[in-house]
């Protein structure tokens, strides 16, 4: 998008923010844990159903979808927005600075799962597939699931993904046996569609990167039980919830698979890098409107004859929070502009999105804590919106893989650039061997000796 153009979408984007998302943030929360609280049947919020519309017709849409991914969906990619992931960081941010974090987001159809969802079905989906799913996810008719993590091993090694999908030959259908839990969007009854990542090849002998792979299967496909909603920090997170799923001799066509048997591994990586951005951009918008509240906070409390904003700690806090935003957005913005000009797959920007999923959540998280603190009681409590943003940042640091698989992966690659480097070869300094200081048989000259002799009398 041209700068004027990107720059009137930021603009009716902030007024979008000010005049609907901002003043519905409580409405939004009191009418989601209704429905929670009403039953098993849970649907979207009314007032985010009266700003999805209002978003769509002010062209405030789908705004998630890079040109990259909407140039390979063809057709179907002019329903996007034509941001660049670069651009779209910043948009993200503003998103981002909304309560709960994805509020703003979900309002304008560019919220997780559906926003990787679709960007999978544009890259790798077939005509059909995309006809079927793209273009209602795309339109917001919809709404997707992501079934990865399992409870019975660590999912943080995809490779332990033990799911079953059997081949029936007969009759020309996968049939999946297992459990998933923690299924972002699977409690909502607008969810229609799930991609259900399994294992397809227990040869031994197969690349343990090409036995498992990505599957559509609709939400009433037989032999599918939603056990109960998982809790995330207390919260069952209704109506979209994080569900605890059984999955009992499921049976899809052979045609539901994504890209074709074994390329599971090779989806992942297309699909991680651009929602890592997206969340981690949100995230820097909550650490956005912390910052402020805190600002304003400190100037306007008084504690040991003075306002709290005259406390030098208070001071310094303020200022490393502000270096710390700033670097997180930078980082953020190189790590988008490699996925523009390399793609997710250059070893660089996985590098970098690595490192932006795993330092940007506990940053934020540490900035938040901040602004906590410089509330006191208040910042703990449901009157301001810190606690949701203290919380957004801690499970960002488990979704899509712990930081620790992150800085493992970040570091792996450093290690392979390194060898390219051309101070690789400086290496250290070399001593001269031929220089001695002194060996313990040289003999004192009389002058030290006699300083020697004369301390010795102390």
């Amino acid at each position: 998008m041209n700068e004027a153009d990107f720059a009137d979408l930021k603009t009716r984007l902030w007024t979008f923010m000010e005049k609907e998302i901002y003043p519905n943030e409580m409405k939004f929360v009191e009418q989601s844990r209704e429905i929670g609280e009403s039953g098993n049947e849970w649907t979207h919020a009314p007032i985010l159903v009266e700003l999805k519309r209002k978003a769509k017709a002010a062209k405030l849409w789908n705004m998630f979808l890079p040109v990259d991914s909407a140039e390979v969906a063809g057709e179907y990619g002019k329903l996007g927005g034509g941001l660049t992931n670069r651009q779209y960081g910043e948009i993200c941010e503003i998103l981002g600075t909304s309560v709960p974090m994805e509020f703003a987001s979900q309002a304008t159809n560019c919220t997780s799962p559906d926003t990787g969802n679709m960007e999978v079905l544009a890259r790798y989906g077939t005509p059909e597939q995309r006809q079927k799913w793209l273009v209602p996810l795309l339109e917001g008719t919809i709404r997707s699931a992501y079934a990865m993590t399992e409870p019975a091993v660590a999912s943080s090694d995809a490779t332990n993904i033990s799911i079953h999908i059997d081949r029936d030959e007969k009759r020309g259908e996968y049939v999946i046996n297992g459990r998933k839990w923690y299924i972002t969007g699977a409690g909502s009854l607008h969810c229609k569609i799930m991609i259900v990542m399994g294992k397809t090849n227990n040869d031994p002998n197969c690349p343990v990167h090409k036995t498992t792979s990505q599957i559509l299967v609709p939400m009433d496909t037989p032999g599918i039980t939603i056990l109960r909603p998982m809790l995330a920090s207390g919260d069952d997170d209704a109506p979209k919830g994080h569900m605890d799923m059984l999955f009992e001799d499921v049976r899809v066509p052979f045609e539901n698979v994504l890209l074709g048997e074994g390329r599971g591994f090779e989806i992942s990586q297309g699909r991680l890098g651009p929602g890592r951005i997206h969340h981690c951009m949100r995230a820097i918008g909550q650490a956005e409107r912390s910052l402020s509240l805190m600002c304003k906070r400190v100037q306007e409390r008084t504690a040991f004859g003075k306002k709290l904003s005259q406390f030098d700690t208070i001071l310094q806090d303020i200022a490393k929070s502000r270096a710390d935003i700033e670097t997180c957005r930078l980082l953020v913005y190189k790590a988008a502009d490699l996925m523009d000009q390399r793609g997710n797959k250059d070893a660089y920007t996985r590098q970098l999105l690595s490192l932006v999923k795993a330092h940007i959540p506990i940053t934020v998280q540490g900035i938040v804590d901040k602004c906590i603190q410089a509330h006191g009681a208040m910042g703990i409590s449901q009157d301001t919106p810190l606690w949701f943003s203290f919380v957004g940042a801690r499970w960002l640091r488990i979704a899509d893989g712990p930081d620790e698989v992150h800085w493992r992966t970040a570091a792996r690659i450093e290690l392979r650039r390194q060898k390219d480097s051309p101070l690789s070869k400086l290496g250290h300094y070399l001593p001269d061997r031929n220089k001695i200081f002194r060996r313990s048989t040289d003999p004192i000259s009389p002058k030290t000796q006699e300083l020697l002799k004369n301390y010795s009398k102390l």
